[in-house]
């Protein structure tokens, strides 16, 4: 866990840690040295600007108000970080009136390199990691008290005396009589660092439960609102992801932003953490497991290759001299088969070694955070660790527990050819052409489908010696027609989207290499979904458009018309879905339909050739509109609560369509799919008599 609490800029325990807006924390010291300044704040700084106040009066700021700013120019620390130290003003300048001019400054991540442009509120006006500090505090505390068990390693007394502190470099511990004595802080030991002795398993604090949550949260005083001192955070803003307060809600700019109650939200978060570690320690679990298999398979290889070795040997000394030079040349090729072998899972053990200690330090610090009992705090870092722990999880995948080699040596020496064969003699599978790869398995337990897109998994048998190039994917219409390829490559998972709902697909693969394309597998039947499940989609909305509710839900910080898309496209078959209108102050109206990839966000929906919308009638607040768009009939009709206006709104519409909609800040509006037909639409009309 301890990686866990250092700051990524100096390599120290945090002290003092703020989150930066792209949730990563470092120190508020090591921030101030990160600092990046722009030509305009150096000027500023060199006409007496203040530059040792300046470093004290970072901010956040953007022009696109996401936290992100460009790269600045500047010079690099050893550890990569962007550096450039403050300037300071030259001797007798005239010291800059203030409110001459802002200093503009930007930061930049030590771990994923994104700035962040800075405005004169200073470092203030980041948010401190409240629980990691908590969590860091604890842990040097357990290592303090810990530190009375370790010994001096250069004492000469009986028994040694307790060490001191402990040289990072060197890796000795010392008493504090030892340290002065043979690592004084001068010549050569000058840049040596001098850390508290480690924490050893049974101390507290060094791998312990991690001491009480009373002393570590309970006891601490609630943290304040940073925009209103005197405020207390009560709610959580699902839109703006930060704890509020009351007087947030009431006069700042979160008082029309979805707020839900901070101790559901806390307790929500602190869920699904938890569930999310449980897949990692599934996985962790299963690691182990696979460590063990991997070293009982090194065992195995050097077994087998021995007895390899030794058949060989028996074999060619039975063919006395003239198999002699032909003896070291096979022997060679075992040893570069051993070697190979080994080199792989050593690989693969360094690999997986590697990837377990990384999961499990962050499974003990999010075990740690897990036990804070500060809500505000913990929703500060939920989202970001969250999605670290759900990645951490899927590292795992992709066959990242299967063994990459076998212990078996695929070599078979035959004898019987006469002597005048000897100089030809070599290993069997050495003597014929390769062959085409065998038949594919499917792995019927990883396909699956989702909405209009399918995904298949497939191997190679075991055993099987023959290699393979790649892979051909076939997928017929959904319809029985011609299969097609639909993919080409060595991977051996493929996800096909864009297809046809409520149809059934039958697929196949083969693999080929030199020596030609293999018979092709079993076929496997997939059927898509009857209705469609989809959602708001951010990354092709206007980017004035505000989503929240899992992006079902749709606002607008524009008083002019934006467009958003929804996720699915449908080119066949009949779908339905519907959009409630939550909140309608004023005009104009917001428009309900279809449209192309392509349409104009920026215009209410339908003043381009690119959508077919609703745009009036029947529509205030708390109205429900039904979309129905049956590419069978190719038409467009419009319901609302339930009741179907008119006959269809649009006729002979042909090709790719996404569901649309358009709205001002006066709008929201929340989406609802998956629902069936209407009842009218399934029904066959009845001749008239």
């Amino acid at each position: 866990m301890e990686e866990e609490l250092k700051c990524p800029v100096c390599g120290s325990l945090f002290r003092e840690p703020i989150i930066l807006p792209c949730s990563h924390n470092v120190c508020l010291p090591c921030a101030r040295t990160i600092a990046v300044q722009t030509p305009e704040s150096e000027q500023h700084l060199a006409a007496g600007g203040g530059g040792g106040d300046h470093a004290d009066k970072l901010s956040l700021h953007s022009e696109t108000d996401s936290g992100y700013g460009s790269y600045t120019p500047s010079l690099k620390s050893p550890n990569g970080v962007r550096v450039l130290p403050l300037v300071p003003a030259p001797p007798g300048a005239a010291a800059a009136p203030r409110g001459a001019g802002p200093a503009s400054s930007s930061l930049t991540c030590p771990q994923c390199h994104r700035s962040a442009s800075l405005d004169q509120r200073g470092l203030r006006g980041f948010q401190r990691n409240r629980l990691l500090e908590a969590i860091v505090q604890r842990y040097q505390q357990g290592r303090a008290a810990a530190a009375a068990a370790a010994k001096c390693q250069l004492c000469d007394r009986s028994p040694p005396e307790p060490a001191a502190v402990l040289c990072e470099q060197c890796e000795v511990l010392y008493c504090a009589a030892c340290q002065l004595r043979c690592h004084p802080a001068r010549g050569p030991f000058a840049k040596h660092r001098l850390a508290p002795p480690p924490a050893h398993p049974g101390a507290p604090g060094g791998g312990g439960d991690g001491g009480g949550g009373k002393g570590a949260g309970g006891g601490r005083k609630l943290p304040t609102c940073a925009e209103h001192d005197l405020e207390n955070y009560s709610m959580y803003c699902v839109s703006c992801r930060s704890p509020v307060c009351y007087q947030c809600l009431e006069e700042g700019k979160h008082n029309k932003h979805d707020v839900k109650a901070l101790g559901a939200m806390w307790k929500q978060h602190k869920a699904q953490l938890s569930q999310a570690l449980n897949g990692v320690s599934d996985k962790a679990k299963e690691a182990k497991e696979f460590l063990v298999q991997l070293k009982n398979l090194l065992q195995q290889i050097q077994e087998n290759g021995l007895d390899y070795e030794a058949c060989l040997v028996a074999q060619c000394d039975a063919l006395v001299d003239a198999l002699t030079r032909q003896k070291a040349k096979l022997l060679t090729k075992v040893t570069k088969e051993r070697e190979h072998k080994l080199k792989v899972v050593w690989d693969q053990i360094n690999h997986c070694t590697l990837k377990l200690r990384q999961s499990t330090g962050l499974m003990e610090y999010c075990l740690e955070v897990i036990k804070e009992n500060d809500p505000s705090g913990f929703l500060q870092i939920s989202d970001a660790l969250i999605k670290r722990v759900q990645v951490s999880q899927e590292q795992w995948v992709k066959g990242a527990l299967e063994p990459k080699v076998s212990a078996e040596f695929d070599l078979t020496l035959d004898s019987e050819p006469l002597l005048q064969s000897i100089h030809q003699l070599d290993f069997i599978q050495m003597k014929f052409p390769v062959s085409v790869p065998p038949v594919p398995l499917l792995q019927l337990e990883k396909c699956c489908t989702r909405n209009n897109s399918v995904t298949l998994a497939w191997r190679m048998p075991p055993l099987s010696h023959n290699p393979v190039e790649g892979y051909i994917l076939e997928l017929d219409d959904g319809d029985g027609g011609q299969f097609r390829e639909v993919y080409v490559g060595k991977e051996t998972l493929c996800t096909i989207d864009g297809l046809h709902f409520n149809s059934t697909y039958n697929a196949r693969v083969k693999a080929f290499n030199s020596s030609g394309v293999g018979p092709y597998s079993k076929t496997v039947i997939l059927q898509t979904s009857d209705v469609a499940w989809f959602t708001f989609d951010p990354s092709s909305a206007h980017r004035d458009i505000v989503l929240s509710n899992d992006n079902q839900t749709a606002t607008c910080n524009s008083y002019d018309d934006r467009v958003v898309l929804g996720t699915a496209a449908f080119s066949k078959g009949v779908h339905y879905w519907e959009l409630h209108v939550d909140r309608y102050d004023n005009h104009p109206d917001p428009a309900f339909g279809i449209a192309r990839i392509n349409v104009v966000k920026d215009m209410m929906l339908g003043k381009d050739d690119k959508a077919w919308a609703m745009t009036e009638g029947g529509v205030s607040k708390g109205a429900t509109v039904g979309v129905l768009l049956d590419l069978n009939k190719h038409n467009l009709t419009f319901y609302i609560n339930g009741q179907q206006q008119g006959p269809p709104a649009f006729e002979n519409i042909e090709g790719v369509f996404m569901p649309a909609l358009s709205l001002n800040r006066n709008v929201q509006v929340t989406l609802h799919t998956g629902l069936e037909v209407p009842q009218s639409v399934k029904q066959p009309k009845l001749p008239n008599n």
